[in-house]
Parts: C-alpha cells; sequence; structure tokens
C-alpha cells in the first residue's frame, strides 16, 4: 500500500522547527524522519532518512509488535529477538513440573524442538500505511457524542473491513493527534510462533523487582523466537508442517559495541503516552490516578503471593501475571515520583494558560467542552479501574464475560459487531479461552477477585452499579459467599467445556447453562450500559480534541518546539546518544556496566542468585571476540538518552549505520514519568548489549547455530 505524506499546515510547521526542539525527544512516525533529516544527521545518523519513511522496507520491515512489546527478525529464517520478559508468558506456558523452563532456561535442539507458544500470542508485521483522515471523518461531521464516535467507529470498521477482503492481513485504523488524523495499518497477523532460546530466569530477570526501573543494570533481558507459516507462505495456525517465515528484512548485528556519544536509534510499538493531554487530566494523573494505581496494584501482589506461597505449580501459573502486576505498580509509582520531581502539573498548567491566551477565539468554545467532558469521566475513575481488573486479572470469570459478550454480538450483522468480536477475532478469542488452563488456579482466582470486590463494594453509592451489587452482596461475607458457590459449581474450569461454549457463542446461539455464565448475563449487561455512557464521552472526545490540538499546534511553532504524535502502538522512531546519567548533586552513572557487576551483586540467593555457568565463565575471563577494547572486559548493559515507554520493550537499538548494538529493555527510575512528560535531564533507556547476548550464546549456555544463522562470530 502506498505511503501518504500530507500533514496538517500547523504540524508541518512544527515539524520545520524541529531542530530547535531538544534532539533526544520525540517518537516520531516513520513518515516524518525525512523531515526531520538535519537533525538527524547532525546526531550522527549515516544512512538516508528517506529511507526509514517506509514501513514496509528495510530496515523498520524487520520491527514487528510481539505480544504486548516489540521484536525484530534477525534471520532470514524467521529468528525473533525480544524481552524475556516480553516472551514471559510463551516460556510459563511451556514450563511443567518436570520442565522448569522459567528457572533453567531452554535451548531449543534443533527447529523440531521448538516450543509453541501460549494460543494467544500473536506477532504482528506491518506491511502497510496509508492515512485515511477523510474517510473516517466523513459521517461524523455535524454529530455530537455517541453519534459522533458511532460514525468515526463505523468508518473505522468499513475501512478495517476493506482492507481485510483479500485475507492474509489485519488490518486496524490508529488516531493519531486525538482525532485529528487517521492511518489505515495493514499487519500479517502470525500465530505459529516457538520458542527457541530462553536464558535461565535469573540472567534474564536478574535482580527482578529490585533493580527493575534501577540503574546499573547486570540483566540479560532477551530471549529468541522464530516466527512459522503455512506452506504457501500464508500465515496460519501451529501445525507440524508449517515452515518458517521468510521475513521481508533482518537486521545485522553489529560485532562493535556502543560508546559514550554514539549515535543511537530505535524502532518499535510504544504503548501510549500523554503528553499532548489538558492540564485537568496531567493534575488527575498526579493527584488519584496514579496513587490508586499503585496501592491497587501493591494489593493484588500481595494477594496473589500469599495465596501461592504453599504451591509450586500455583506459582508456576501466575508468573507471568505476577511479573506483569510488579512492573505496573512500580511503573505507577515512578511516574508519579517522577511527575512531583519535574513539577509536572504546575508547568504543564502554565503552559496551557499561555497556549490558550495564544489561541484562536475559534477554539475557545471546544475547548472549554472538551474539560467538561474530561471532569465527567474522572469521577468514576476509580471504579472502572477496579472493573478492569476483574476481567485483566481473573480467568474463569473473563471467560464467562468473554463468551457471554461473544453471543450477544454474534447474533448481529459482523460489521455492527463491537470490535474485538467480529469474526476476525475469533482465532485469538479461541487462544484466550485455550490458555486459561495453565494460568489459572481456583484459590488464587477467588482471592483476586474477593480483594477488588472488596474495595468495589467500598465505593460511594454514585459509583456503584445494581447488577454487580446483586451478584456479589454489599458486605464480605455475602461477597465470600458467592464466590465460593460460583466456582464449586462451575465447570469452565475444563477447556473442553469453555470451547463447547465458545462454538455456540460464535454463531449467537444460547449457552449450556453453568453458574458462572449465569453470572455473568447481568454483569454483561451492566457492562454494555456502561460502555454505551464511555463512548458518548468519548465521542465528545474525539470531536472536540483536535480544536485542543491546533491550538497546541500552533503554539509550539511559536516556541520554535516540534510537535509528535502522543503514542498509540504504532510505529516510531526515536533518536538520540550514548549517555551518561546524573540524577542528583554528587551522583553519575557511566553508560555501560560489566560482568564484574554481576558477582558484585551476587548473594547466591534470590533475586541476585546469578548462574553457577554465568559465575564460572565471568571468573575464567574468556570474552575473546566480545569484550570491550576500552574496558578490556565483558560489557552487559548500557543506557542512551532515547525517548521510549511501555511497549518499546524489546525494541531494537542501531548504530549510525543501522546495525543491531542492543535490545531495550527498561527505563531509569527518575525517568518513569516520561509518558506524560519528558525531562532531559533524566530521560534514558536500558538496554541489553548485543555483545553480551553473543557472548552467552558462545561461552556460557551455547547455542552456535544460532550465532551463525544471526551471521555473527562467537569469536573476533
Amino acid at each position: 500500500m502506498p505511503i501518504r505524506k500530507s500533514l496538517p499546515a500547523s504540524l508541518a510547521l512544527g515539524l520545520s522547527l524541529a531542530a530547535a526542539a531538544h534532539a533526544d525527544e520525540g517518537m516520531w512516525m516513520p513518515t516524518q524522519l525525512p523531515t526531520l533529516a538535519k537533525p538527524l544527521k547532525a546526531a550522527g545518523f549515516k544512512g538516508d532518512p528517506q529511507d526509514l519513511a517506509n514501513v514496509t522496507a528495510p530496515p523498520l520491515s524487520a520491527v514487528v509488535r510481539a505480544g504486548g512489546g516489540t521484536g525484530s527478525f534477525v534471520s532470514p529464517d524467521g529468528l525473533l529477538l525480544t524481552n524475556h520478559h516480553v516472551a514471559m508468558g510463551v516460556i510459563q506456558y511451556n514450563t511443567t513440573p518436570d520442565h522448569d523452563l522459567i528457572g533453567e532456561g531452554f535451548i531449543a535442539k534443533g527447529r523440531t524442538d521448538e516450543r509453541p507458544s501460549n494460543p494467544d500470542f500473536r506477532v504482528l508485521v506491518t506491511v502497510g500505511f496509508d492515512k485515511v483522515t477523510d474517510q473516517v471523518l466523513a459521517q461524523a461531521k455535524g454529530k455530537t457524542g455517541r453519534a459522533y464516535f458511532d460514525a468515526v467507529d463505523a468508518a473505522s470498521k468499513q475501512i478495517v473491513a476493506d482492507c481485510e477482503r483479500a485475507g492474509s492481513v489485519r488490518c486496524s485504523v490508529a488516531d493519531m493527534y486525538y482525532g485529528t488524523d487517521f492511518y489505515r495499518i495493514s499487519q500479517l497477523e502470525l500465530s505459529d510462533v516457538r520458542l527457541v532460546y530462553a536464558p535461565p530466569r535469573a540472567i534474564g530477570n536478574y535482580g527482578d523487582e529490585i533493580d527493575n526501573f534501577m540503574w546499573p543494570r547486570h540483566t540479560g533481558d532477551f530471549t529468541l523466537l522464530r516466527a512459522y507459516v503455512g506452506k504457501d507462505g500464508k500465515p496460519a495456525p501451529y501445525s507440524p508442517d508449517n515452515v518458517p517465515y521468510q521475513p521481508p528484512a533482518h537486521l545485522t548485528m553489529s560485532v562493535d559495541g556502543p560508546k559514550a556519544g554514539d549515535f543511537a536509534m530505535l524502532a518499535g510499538y510504544p504503548g501510549i503516552t500523554y503528553r499532548h493531554r489538558t492540564a485537568a487530566e496531567f493534575a488527575s494523573q498526579i493527584d488519584s490516578v496514579l496513587p490508586r494505581r499503585v496501592a491497587l496494584f501493591q494489593q493484588m501482589i500481595d494477594t496473589i503471593e500469599a495465596a501461592t506461597a504453599d504451591d509450586a505449580q500455583a506459582r508456576t501459573r501466575y508468573a507471568a501475571q505476577l511479573q506483569s502486576l510488579k512492573n505496573n505498580r512500580k511503573r505507577a509509582a515512578g511516574e508519579l515520583e517522577g511527575l512531583l520531581r519535574s513539577d509536572a502539573k504546575a508547568q504543564r498548567a502554565a503552559d496551557e494558560q499561555a497556549m490558550l491566551a495564544n489561541t484562536d477565539t475559534k477554539y475557545n468554545t471546544d475547548i472549554r467542552t472538551l474539560l467538561t467532558t474530561l471532569s465527567q469521566g474522572a469521577a468514576v475513575g476509580e471504579r472502572n479501574l477496579l472493573l478492569d481488573q476483574l476481567t485483566a486479572q481473573s480467568q474463569l470469570l473473563r471467560s464467562a464475560l468473554l463468551l457471554e459478550r461473544l453471543r450477544i454480538e454474534s447474533a448481529k450483522p459482523d460489521a455492527l459487531r463491537e470490535t474485538g468480536y467480529q469474526q476476525r477475532d475469533q482465532a485469538l478469542i479461541e487462544g484466550v479461552l485455550k490458555q486459561v488452563q495453565r494460568r489459572y488456579v481456583p484459590g488464587v482466582e477467588k482471592a483476586l477477585l474477593a480483594h477488588l470486590l472488596g474495595r468495589y463494594q467500598q465505593l460511594p453509592d454514585a459509583q456503584r452499579v445494581p447488577e454487580f451489587d446483586a451478584a456479589f452482596g454489599r458486605t464480605p461475607e455475602a461477597l465470600a459467599k458467592a464466590l465460593e458457590a460460583v466456582y464449586a459449581r462451575t465447570a469452565l474450569g475444563e477447556e473442553g467445556e469453555r470451547l463447547s461454549r465458545f462454538a455456540a457463542a460464535r454463531e449467537g446461539k444460547p449457552l449450556a447453562a453453568d453458574p458462572m455464565l449465569a453470572l455473568a448475563v447481568p454483569l454483561v449487561t451492566a457492562q454494555l450500559r456502561l460502555e454505551d455512557q464511555t463512548k458518548a464521552r468519548e465521542g465528545e472526545q474525539l470531536r472536540l480534541r483536535p480544536a485542543y490540538m491546533q491550538a497546541l499546534f500552533a503554539w509550539r511553532a511559536k516556541q520554535g518546539r516540534a510537535v509528535y504524535p502522543d503514542a498509540n502502538r504504532t510505529l516510531r522512531i526515536s533518536y538520540g546518544k550514548v549517555e551518561s546519567l546524573s540524577p542528583r548533586d554528587g551522583v553519575h552513572f557511566d553508560p555501560v556496566t560489566t560482568v564484574a557487576g554481576i558477582v558484585e551483586k551476587n548473594t547466591n540467593a534470590y533475586p541476585f542468585d546469578a548462574p553457577k555457568p554465568l559465575l564460572a565463565a565471568i571468573a575464567k575471563g574468556d570474552f575473546a571476540g566480545t569484550a570491550d577494547p576500552a574496558l578490556g572486559t565483558q560489557t552487559v548493559n548500557f543506557l542512551t538518552n532515547l525517548d521510549t515507554t511501555g511497549g518499546n520493550s524489546g525494541s531494537p537499538v542501531l548504530n549510525a549505520k543501522g546495525e543491531l548494538i542492543g535490545l531495550n529493555f527498561d527505563s531509569n527510575w527518575e525517568s518513569v514519568s516520561a509518558s506524560w512528560w519528558f525531562d532531559p535531564r533524566y530521560k534514558r533507556a536500558v538496554h541489553v548489549d548485543m555483545r553480551y547476548l553473543r557472548w552467552l550464546l558462545a561461552k556460557v549456555y551455547p547455542a552456535p547455530a544460532l550465532l551463525q544463522e544471526m551471521g555473527v562470530p562467537a569469536e573476533g
């Protein structure tokens, strides 16, 4: 598909002033990179910026969405590099009491030994990126609220349906600049993904939560997967007869490592940033949302750890979920601390006030209405968080809600079904239902729901939902009784029972009776009502936010600052350099760590229990071919000032020639708040040095065939 490069006039003006902005800030759409040619070259990039504009051509065609993060192809046979924590669900899914792949790691003996991923894991390869703003907004003009939302939604679904009609691709419509521009994205959806190589937990997650978001780091946070397709080259479900996917490009790994001041560039699929949000949203995030999330996530962590303390199998089944909760809790805590440190609330308020004072009056009415709409959503924020987590943190309840909603949606024509429940989504729904078995323990789920619903019971009456009150009662005693009754009698803990009901739900037919499904029926009714209210607010925001963005474009241009879209899980480029960190007075950190730090941290006890083969290899000191020439020893991790956020986990880090030098996996504590506020004093990204990966595969947990496949020598 062709790539369209037209931009709003005010945005183009902002980009023309990009050199005046802080060079390290920005998660740029690839189509914007040619406009940034001058600052890119000044930063040290040796390639042609025009080559970075096309997502379907090298090097960007090698970069993919992998699970909840990013990955990149590193061989012509579908070998895919991503983070250990991004692939944790795959590793956990293949861990059994007899084969502890989490603790011991895994090296496939050959391609026939590569292990299938969990059924809901996907790799998405972007093959098209087109601007479709006029099509999306054509029928929305003159509408408000829910009608505006429905017009945009219907147009987006039609664009997706037309895009997918030819088959073999999964399409979506991405909103850029909050309702200002829309892009159609076409992607190959690869579902047959297999585990090839995973280091032991004590390498891939060395330091666990103590070191998470901290520097210096000494973590080998990487895993190798392989994507497969049918013999016809098209995406296909897992089959022993499938063949390795032949990607349109793969990255070349550099044999030289980074040093301070070197140019660095990162390509990936960052999750969501909020830097162009209103001052009121900044204030709500700092005063209410983040404190609430920190407390809730910590309580869920405590609940899971208590419920699995005496059950090794339960700990394995909840390993990926627990790691995700820990990461999210610490991220929320760091975000709050960082926003307070940068005085972001006051700075954003002052910036917005100045912007509004310089704004064309034609935008004022829409902006004032937008602020009123935002306050309505904030009033039910705590309730919505709790109800969202009921689904996100459960397996059986989630399955029941999913099946009942699928049944309702499948009775409609496909074009009128809710996104996520159309025919195109059924394979993924089936995958979700299949993976329950390896991620569920009744006692743990009941404990989690008891906590979440107990919090819900304490909400003021204005935030309560009658159907949830009727289902679970208004007291802890009634809640405990309701949970015990439904979990004692449900059959949805059996895969066959879930899948038989899935077969009926996808046809819109009645589902075989089950207590959990009976519970789900009124809850889904409530969810639909709340969803209607949310869509009405979101429709108004879609209609009104473009006025705010136009005011922001003009204001940034007056300041001589560039404007880039907030991240939204679409492919973005960040560039900068390898840089040290001085977060506080008298404190300075070098930008590179070495294996000496592994030994210094090692206590032989979790989470600093470095594997004995690793310690022995460090003591031997054989780093030929992978040692840093200046340091004379083996490097592990390094820092850059690249602009990243959640979703950039697994993003490849490239040098000035476009060669792979690192794998992004974390940020420093002081910069976790960068999803809202970019502060160049503190923003650093943490990466695995590819020389460490090469050394591990060559001399510690050997996999010479993989090194050969990636085209890099083990030595020299």
